[in-house]
């Protein structure tokens, strides 16, 4: 073979987002391929910390079915299966945000090949996602389990204390829009390839 046809078969092999490194084959297996083929270390360890943070989540949905399939088990068939398919549903809208920064990464990567912008982008906003989580569950906290805020946040946690619990759904809408923006703008940008890790 000449040395303009490897050329040309390693601009393909670039530019198909190196799918000779086996890609991926699901959403368990896109984890190890974002990570392997990111040049970015933030994106890197969103990976890990989201990988994480999606396997706590599930053991918590499942065990609060296990708790709900337990604690109703005399109660109507269709309850029981409309309180299971609203956490699941929970359970996504949790999960979901999580895990698209590592999915969109991962498939830029195999596609078109990505760059440290784009997969940095992404990862911030994954970690936006996990801060609003908390500032969520915090305007969530019913009033009689909410204990005296002391500290230099004290006076935040107070005024998350008094929103309404509504409101709790306001920090990660906004944060899932953000991700959303950042994934459309940057999505069209050719990639950076040998720019810096960051």
């Amino acid at each position: 073979m000449s040395d303009a046809t490897d050329g040309e078969a390693a601009t393909l092999t670039a530019a198909s987002g190196d799918e000779s490194d086996d890609a991926y084959g699901g959403i368990v297996t896109a984890f190890p391929y974002a990570f392997r083929t990111s040049e970015s270390r933030v994106f890197r360890s969103y990976v890990a910390v989201s990988g994480l943070c999606t396997s706590v989540v599930v053991l918590l949905f499942a065990f609060a079915v296990v708790v709900l399939l337990g604690g109703s088990a005399s109660a109507p068939g269709g309850s029981f299966t409309f309180s299971r398919a609203f956490f699941v549903f929970l359970m996504l809208l949790v999960i979901a945000p999580l895990v698209a920064p590592v999915l969109l990464v991962a498939r830029r990567h195999r596609r078109t090949g990505s760059d440290v912008r784009y997969d940095r982008a992404l990862a911030l906003s994954g970690y936006g996602f996990l801060a609003a989580l908390y500032v969520m569950l915090v305007i969530s906290v019913p009033a009689q389990q909410q204990s005296p805020p002391t500290g230099v946040f004290g006076p935040v946690v107070a005024v998350l204390y008094d929103l309404p619990a509504v409101a709790g759904l306001v920090p990660p809408l906004v944060v899932v829009g953000v991700m959303v923006l950042a994934h459309r703008r940057l999505r069209e940008d050719a990639p950076a390839g040998t720019a810096a890790a960051g």
